[in-house]
Parts: C-alpha cells; structure tokens; sequence
C-alpha cells in the first residue's frame, strides 16, 4: 500500500511539473488507446455529468499516469541512447493489460483466499478465466496455482487441495498437481491418500525420480492418522 501511494506520490507530482513547464509540446494522449488498455469505458474515469462540477478522481489518477508513462519513455530513452522510434515504448497497456488495476492473478487469488477461503478463490479464478482467458490480463498457466497452492499447503491444506484439483479441471495431465495434493495430504495426515495421487502423477511422468523418490519413502513409511 505504501509504494502504490508513493508511486501515485511521484506521478502527481511529474503531472503538476509537466502542466507547469512553458510550451512542454506533449501531444494529446490516445483516449480510445488507454480505454482499450485498461478495459474500461470512457465512463470509467469522466464519471460526474457534464458540467455539473462534481470530482472525478480517477482522471486525475489518469492524468498523473500520463505524465509518469511520458517521464518513463524520456528516461527509457536517455539511458538507452535511442530516439523514440527506435526506443522501447512504454505504455498504458505495459502494466494495465487490459485490466483496470494491474495485479498478479495469484495476488488476486490469495487475497481471496485468506478473507473468504479457497472455495470462493476457486470460484473467482473459474470468473477471471472465464472473462480474461486468451487475453494477456492473467497468466492461467498451471504453474499460477501451483506456486499458489504450496504457498499456502503447510497452513491451508484442504484449500490448497482445491485449488490443486481446480488445476487439474484445466490441465488434467499436470503430473505436478497430483504430487502437490499428494503433499497437502500428507499435511492432514493421511499417507493413503497422498500415495494414491502421488501414483497418479507417475502413470503421467513415470521417469520423474522425486515423484518416485516421494512415493516410495511414504509407502515404507505409512503413519496413523
């Protein structure tokens, strides 16, 4: 919380030096362009009626954007020698990637997952996938979850559980996620069943020696619950 309102700090303060600087030249910034960016309509940030004088924050926060992604493209520039169109350019849809607020899908997830549970984090990533998937918003890779789901096994196994048999609905073949909820059980204590996935992921990866290595190790020796 406190770098983004540093970050938002900073940009403001780019946005009232580059408003005060004499004849700055910047052009005009592509609206329909930044819109599309953030996922947004045009209602997003001229939300009060038209003239009626009420506040609109976020054009603010927009404009304060603006004059930081100008500023970065400058710096971007000068450090790599290049003219602008030779330059790497820096904009809106480098973070926003067609969401309004950039974050990690697994921040999202996880934030989620300690206000509400894992069931309502399965149910928001299924919603997310369903708006966002074959967009460049989110990763939905298998890997997202998994990181997830051993981030939190050691105190939350059953939600890891779900989270891990939710990967699996989407990539039935991820021999990983079978050892992974092979973990999470053995954290409740129950070998039987960690052996029963970890089994399940060597019929998919039958040359993998830690899967074999973790089998093996709990079938000599197997604990009461």
């Amino acid at each position: 919380m406190k770098t983004h309102r540093w970050i938002l700090g900073a940009a403001l303060q780019l946005c009232v030096a580059a408003a005060q600087t004499p004849g700055a030249g910047n052009p005009l910034p592509n609206m329909q362009e930044i819109a599309k960016a953030l996922g947004v309509g045009c209602d997003y940030c001229h939300s009060a009626p038209r003239g009626s004088g009420e506040p609109e924050p976020k054009k603010e926060i927009a404009r304060a954007m603006i004059a930081m992604t100008r500023d970065l493209n400058t710096r971007v520039q000068a450090a790599t020698g290049k003219a602008p169109p030779e330059a790497t350019a820096v904009t809106c849809i480098t973070c926003h990637h067609g969401v309004a607020i950039p974050r990690q899908l697994s921040d999202i997830l996880l934030q989620t997952l300690r206000q509400k549970g894992g069931a309502a984090a399965a149910a928001q990533y299924r919603e997310l996938r369903k708006q966002y998937y074959g967009r460049q918003s989110y990763d939905f890779a298998e890997d997202t979850l998994l990181a997830l789901a051993q981030q939190i096994v050691s105190g939350r196994p059953d939600d890891a559980i779900t989270l891990l048999q939710l990967n699996l609905e989407f990539n039935p073949r991820s021999a990983s996620s079978y050892a992974a909820i092979g973990y999470a059980y053995t954290r409740k204590y129950d070998d039987a069943s960690a052996i029963a996935n970890l089994e399940k992921a060597l019929e998919i990866e039958p040359e993998n020696g830690i899967f074999r290595g973790q089998l093996e190790q709990l079938q000599s020796y197997r604990r009461r619950k």
